[in-house]
């Protein structure tokens, strides 16, 4: 497993994250073998929200960790915050008290790092930077980052924060690149030069942002997975042939072609099977040449100019 030294605690963080959204409902007993099968491989950072299953995730995830508390030191634990129904509410009131529901429901007394779950239009950058100093100098949380922000989102709240941003979460995966079209496809005409995101992966490797990609085995907006589907024939072809080359299945392929761009990357993993996390943590152990790297991106129907 591979590691990168997260915000401003430099913390390890391992670059496939546990994702945590699909626990609930789970029973404790299941939910503790899969933690400890992300351990066992390496996997040391687990990633939670406040909404997944309405809390429920955090709730049996937390059962966990009150049943095996020596579990917390091997842990990097994150949530994210911001998201209410039918709305987005970045109010520093709806900050501090979601932390403090977070922390009650996963039995820890901090969190290695908040992320803002979704952009707030209505986010005044000095109130959550209120909320941000006053959980930070209270030890409740010891980094922060953002989900699904532009860089000049990104910009607007750092101008008013002491605290770095650590982390910014996207949706990325070899059949969802917009974040990297635009690039291929610059001053021309045409659809895929149209920049949809202002530069973010460029705005993160700059400020050394980790960049944690989301919904890394899907195509499009949850629409299904890619990985044996009918619509990406080449690319499933391409992934198992690399995957035979290494002796690791093509859902690793697919990761470390997402680790393989060049910034502080982490690729969240979230299935609820043993055997597959298994699996996808040797996504970490597959290095892929840029001729590979790019092999994947034209397999998945994308073109370069």
């Amino acid at each position: 497993m591979n590691y990168i030294e997260f915000g401003t605690e430099k913390k390890k963080a391992s670059s496939v994250v546990m994702g945590c959204m699909r626990i609930a409902g789970m029973e404790t007993e299941q939910v503790a073998e899969l933690v400890e099968c992300a351990l066992e491989e390496g996997i040391n950072a687990f990633d939670h929200a406040d909404i997944y299953g309405k809390g429920e995730s955090e709730l049996v995830f937390g059962r966990v960790l009150a049943q095996k508390p020596a579990l917390r030191d091997q842990m990097f634990l994150q949530s994210k915050c911001g998201i209410r129904p039918g709305y987005f509410d970045f109010s520093k009131e709806h900050i501090l008290q979601s932390v403090e529901n977070s922390l009650s429901r996963l039995h820890t007394d901090h969190l290695d790092a908040l992320l803002l779950h979704r952009p707030d239009a209505l986010m005044e950058p000095e109130e959550v930077a209120e909320a941000f100093g006053q959980l930070k100098a209270q030890g409740k949380v010891l980094d922060f980052g953002v989900s699904n922000m532009n860089a000049m989102q990104m910009q607007l709240l750092q101008q008013a924060i002491k605290q770095p941003l650590a982390a910014n979460q996207v949706q990325l995966s070899a059949a969802h690149t917009c974040m990297l079209d635009a690039g291929f496809n610059v001053n021309m005409n045409a659809e895929h030069g149209i920049m949809r995101d202002g530069g973010v992966l460029e705005y993160c490797r700059m400020n050394h942002i980790a960049v944690q990609a989301w919904s890394c085995l899907q195509y499009g907006f949850f629409e299904g997975t890619f990985l044996g589907s009918d619509r990406y024939p080449e690319l499933n072809s391409v992934l198992e042939r690399i995957g035979q080359e290494q002796g690791v299945d093509k859902s690793a392929v697919a990761l470390a072609w997402i680790l393989r761009y060049p910034a502080q990357m982490q690729t969240i993993a979230g299935t609820t099977k043993v055997v597959r996390l298994r699996q996808l943590a040797k996504a970490a152990d597959v290095v892929l040449s840029r001729q590979e790297w790019y092999e994947i991106y034209r397999a998945a129907g994308n073109v370069l100019p």
